[in-house]
């Protein structure tokens, strides 16, 4: 702010001021030179709490950010630099309910989608997962706990939330309906096969980093000799199953669906698509995307700033028993058919 700006000024000038006095003591011999440290240094701390006071004096409330415990951060203190819940929010924002929800699914892109969506400026995306609508333990809670948990946005955003695994879920659909019936709602999917593979890649890593033993995916997908469909990755990817549920609480106008596949190899239409669908004036650009060779995928590029998703992201998968995976695919396959109709609409899933 203009009053930080100032009182930078202010020290630098009683930083000057001192060391132009060091410099026209001649008395001061060249032997003496820890005695000018010293002085030097004094000069510093006088100026440092000079600043103190001047900022603490003269800077309007609405700069003064409050801190846990109630102190101050020496500079170089901040870790990490994020936005705890305890400072004063941006003049003129608010919390709000999310007008826009990713319900799923999980493994489908939905940290991708949410990630590039930020990149528009009337977009105001939360952190983390809340699982506000799924987790009996956070429903309870209250509506107003979970408005808690959103991003401070400003009057011209959206605020859009993801959990992934609301689409799974039996009583996700009532209980989001019951807070906002006329609430635009994204889905994303991919080639449910591989939403099964990438579903064990995820599990079989978190498993070994945390030191607990891991299974063969065979040994995951068939059961005493055949396709084991009580494995949860398979149930997560009858998508015709999970929808139908959800379109007994919503209107399929109301729910988007984001080609998953698509998105990976060719980002920009679908976000184009998905600003009309939330009614946001088309901001995103070719330029917000580059294709990142070493990763395989494409990185967003966004005001000067460049990155790519979590290096946990785009892991390449396990080799499958091919007569596992013939099995696997025949039976998505009826699935895929009934969801096809159910949204009249069709993918190229093999």
């Amino acid at each position: 702010c203009a009053v930080d700006r100032w009182l930078h000024l202010v020290l630098e000038f009683f930083q000057l001021a001192f060391v132009k006095l060091l410099q026209l003591r001649p008395a001061i011999d060249r032997r003496s030179s820890s005695l000018s440290l010293l002085v030097l240094s004094m000069a510093n701390l006088l100026s440092y709490v000079l600043f103190l006071a001047l900022r603490t004096f003269a800077a309007p409330p609405e700069y003064i950010q409050v801190w846990p415990g109630g102190s101050t951060p020496v500079p170089g203190d901040l870790g990490n630099d994020t936005v705890g819940p305890s400072l004063v929010p941006p003049p003129g924002t608010s919390k709000h309910a999310p007008h826009s929800i990713i319900i799923g699914v999980r493994k489908g892109g939905t940290r991708a989608l949410l990630e590039m969506l930020d990149i528009h400026p009337e977009v105001a995306a939360a952190a983390t997962e809340v699982h506000f609508f799924d987790w009996d333990e956070n429903y309870a809670k209250g509506f107003e706990w979970y408005r808690e948990q959103m991003p401070y946005s400003y009057p011209n955003q959206i605020t859009v939330e993801k959990t992934p695994g609301y689409f799974t879920s039996p009583v996700a659909p009532a209980r989001i309906r019951a807070m906002n019936s006329s609430i635009r709602l994204l889905l994303i999917l991919r080639d449910p096969t591989e939403r099964v593979i990438s579903d064990y890649t995820q599990v079989y890593f978190n498993r070994l980093e945390n030191h607990k033993p891991v299974q063969a995916i065979e040994n995951m997908l068939v059961k005493n000799g055949a396709l084991n469909t009580r494995y949860k990755a398979i149930q997560r990817s009858l998508y015709d199953v999970h929808m139908r549920n959800w379109l007994q609480h919503f209107p399929l106008e109301q729910i988007h669906i984001v080609d998953g596949d698509t998105l990976i190899h060719d980002p920009l239409p679908e976000l184009q698509r998905v600003e009309r669908f939330l009614h946001l004036p088309p901001r995103i650009v070719a330029s917000n995307f580059y294709f990142n060779q070493t990763k395989g995928f494409y990185c967003i590029r966004s005001d000067g700033h460049e990155r790519c998703l979590h290096e946990s992201k785009g892991r390449p998968h396990p080799p499958v028993n091919s007569t596992v995976l013939r099995q696997l695919r025949l039976y998505l396959r009826q699935h895929n058919r009934n969801f096809y109709r159910l949204i009249g609409r069709t993918f190229n899933w093999q």
